[in-house]
């Protein structure tokens, strides 16, 4: 029984941290006689090895000598009633609300995934 209940609770560990949208984007090694990478260029910016950070389109980042590796920095609002509520991003906070259609000063219950 504690087994059954140790893998079950290993699966749901596995399935909420695999709801993130991610990518990996491998580096070019350089040609020969060209000068190796100092970092990782994202968008005409260039971060250090070994760094992270959030871009302006809500994307948090890892820049490793290999490859770089982004992340969606927010969750996506579920299991709302759709009808009566909307969800509504803020992309100062990166970040969603889930709001009343009629009132938006008013929450909803709602369930948060990635």
């Amino acid at each position: 029984m504690k087994l059954i209940l140790a893998t079950l609770f290993a699966i749901g560990i596995l399935v909420t941290s695999c709801n993130a949208s991610c990518y990996n984007m491998m580096l070019e090694a350089p040609l020969e006689g060209e000068e190796p990478p100092k970092g990782c260029d994202y968008k005409g910016t260039l971060y250090a090895f070994h760094t992270r950070f959030r871009t302006e389109d809500c994307f948090d980042c890892s820049c490793m000598v290999d490859h770089m590796k982004c992340c969606t920095a927010y969750g996506r609002p579920v299991k709302y009633d759709s009808k009566k509520c909307i969800a509504v991003f803020d992309k100062e906070a990166c970040s969603y609300s889930v709001v009343q259609k009629k009132d938006r000063s008013k929450f909803c219950d709602h369930a948060m995934v990635g």
